[in-house]
């Protein structure tokens, strides 16, 4: 997998997939960026909540669950000197469906954690991931 990261003036930079998207960067004033973009950690938290999401609907799919909606809400604290990685993660999901079971949901959140989220057992390296989950039944 390859990606590219241009700078394109002050703090600004489009990032190019592999696949062909790109996406702006930028950094707040105070940092000498003109806030255009997501800033580059917020990235790394969207691609854990995407990575993660991905499993989850794959899995609750495939358990033939109906399954209508699924959000993460992601939490993160930082350390306070350089450099500052992430040092709590929290994901909070919420699935929709109708009839969905308790019990398939919470093992595809356990299984996307422990084995197949490879965003999540990265992060996890530097910081305490943590997961909890509400179904709503439509």
């Amino acid at each position: 997998m390859k990606s590219r990261v241009k700078w394109l003036d002050n703090m600004s930079f489009v990032g190019e997939s592999a696949s062909g998207h790109s996406v702006v960067m930028d950094g707040p004033p105070e940092a000498g960026g003109r806030d255009l973009g997501i800033r580059p950690m917020e990235m790394l938290l969207l691609g854990l909540g995407g990575c993660s999401s991905f499993d989850i609907v794959s899995m609750l799919k495939k358990g033939r669950q109906n399954i209508t909606n699924c959000e993460v809400e992601i939490s993160a604290q930082r350390a306070d000197s350089e450099p500052k990685v992430f040092t709590q993660i929290h994901l909070h999901f919420i699935i929709e469906g109708n009839n969905l079971s308790d019990a398939k949901v919470a093992r595809a959140i356990e299984l996307s954690a422990e084995k197949y989220c490879s965003a999540s057992i990265m992060l996890a390296k530097t910081a305490v991931v943590t997961h909890d989950y509400k179904v709503i039944q439509t």
